[in-house]
C-alpha cells in the first residue's frame, strides 16, 4: 500500500472518527445516566452549527465556539425539564416518541429560520489552509482542530466524572438514585444537567463540524443513523466503547471510500477468478468505495449477532 495513501487516509479517518465520538459521547452519557435513547441528538448537533453560523457573523467564530454549545445545552436542559421528564414515568416508548417528534420540530424550525439550502458557514482565517504537508499531500488545519477539541473534550469528561464531586454524584445517581436523593441531592436536577450537557457536546461537534464539512438542514439525518451504530457497536452506555467504535468506523469507512478497487480485482489478487456467469449477478464489479456506506451497518449486524453488548458494553438492557 502506498505510504502516502495510508498516512493521509489514516489521518482523515481518525479526524472523522473523533467527530463521530464528539457526537456519540453525549448520546452515550445520556443513555448511561437516564436510560433515554435520544432520537433528537443529531438535531442538537445541527443547532450547534446554525447557532455558531449566526453568532460568527456578529461576534466572531471563537466566542461562538463557547456560546453556541451553551445555548444548545440550555435548550436540551429545558426540553428535559418541561417535556421529557413528564413522559419518563410512562416508559421508554413515549420517551422515544417525544424525542423523535422533537427532531422533526427542530428540522422545520431550522428550515423556517435559515432556509432549506446550505448556509455559508466559513472557517475562521486561523483554521484555513494546511497544517503540514505529508508525502506531498496537505493536511488541513480544520481537521486537526477537530482532533484537538475531541481529545480535550474526552479528557475533560473523564476528569469531570472521575475526579470531581459532581462526577461522583452523577455516578452515584446512576447506580442508586434513592440513596443519593436521601443524602440531599436533587436527582431530577442532576438528570436535567446531564441531558443538557450531552446536548451541549453535540452542539460543540456541530460548531466545529459545520464549517469543516457543510451546514444544511440535512446534516442531522446524514449522521443520525451512523451515531446510533457507534453507540451500539461500542456498547450501550460505554464512553470508552463509543470512543473505540468511533475511531474504528471512521477509519474503516474512510479507507473504504478512498479505495477504488473492485471485488473482481480483490479476488484476483488472491488467485480466485470471479465472473458474472459463474455467480449469476454483477455485484462483483462493484468497487470497495461503492459499498463503503453500508460497511458500518454490516459491522452493526455482526456485533449484534456475536456480541450483543457491544465491544465494551456492560448494560443488560
Amino acid at each position: 500500500m502506498n505510504p502516502e495513501f495510508f498516512a493521509i487516509s489514516m489521518l482523515n479517518g481518525v479526524s472523522y472518527g473523533l467527530l463521530l465520538f464528539m457526537l456519540s459521547s453525549g448520546l452515550t452519557l445520556i443513555f448511561s445516566m437516564m436510560g433515554v435513547l435520544n432520537f433528537a441528538h443529531t438535531s442538537f448537533y445541527m443547532l450547534g452549527a446554525y447557532f455558531a453560523y449566526t453568532l460568527s457573523g456578529s461576534i466572531g467564530f471563537w466566542p461562538a465556539l463557547v456560546i453556541a454549545p451553551l445555548l444548545v445545552g440550555a435548550l436540551g436542559a429545558l426540553f428535559e425539564r418541561y417535556s421529557l421528564r413528564r413522559v419518563h414515568k410512562f416508559g421508554h416508548v413515549p420517551e422515544l416518541l417525544v424525542t423523535f417528534g422533537l427532531s422533526y420540530l427542530i428540522l422545520e424550525l431550522v428550515q423556517l429560520v435559515w432556509g432549506r439550502s446550505t448556509v455559508p458557514y466559513q472557517l475562521p482565517s486561523q483554521l484555513q489552509g494546511p497544517l503540514f504537508t505529508l508525502y506531498g499531500t496537505q493536511f488541513p488545519k480544520s481537521r486537526s482542530f477537530i482532533m484537538l477539541v475531541a481529545m480535550l473534550m474526552l479528557l475533560s469528561v473523564w476528569l469531570l466524572l472521575t475526579r470531581t464531586r459532581i462526577g461522583l454524584v452523577i455516578q452515584a445517581a446512576l447506580k442508586n438514585p434513592e440513596m443519593v436523593e436521601a443524602l440531599g441531592h436533587n436527582v431530577p436536577r442532576v438528570f436535567m444537567l446531564v441531558f443538557g450537557g450531552g446536548c451541549a457536546l453535540a452542539g460543540l461537534a456541530g460548531v466545529i463540524g459545520g464549517n469543516t464539512y457543510v451546514t444544511e438542514p440535512a446534516m442531522a439525518s446524514s449522521v443520525g443513523s451512523i451515531i446510533f451504530v457507534v453507540v451500539v457497536v461500542g456498547g450501550m452506555g460505554s464512553l470508552a466503547g463509543a470512543f473505540l467504535a468511533s475511531l474504528l468506523i471512521g477509519v474503516v469507512q474512510t479507507f473504504a471510500i478512498a479505495i477504488d478497487y473492485s471485488f473482481v480485482n480483490l479476488f484476483a489478487s488472491f488467485g480466485v477468478s470471479v465472473n458474472d456467469q459463474s455467480f449469476g449477478w454483477p455485484v462483483w464489479r462493484l468497487s470497495v468505495s461503492q459499498v463503503a456506506p453500508i460497511l458500518p451497518y454490516l459491522f452493526l449486524v455482526l456485533i449484534l449477532i456475536f456480541r450483543p453488548k457491544g465491544l465494551l458494553g456492560t448494560r443488560e438492557d
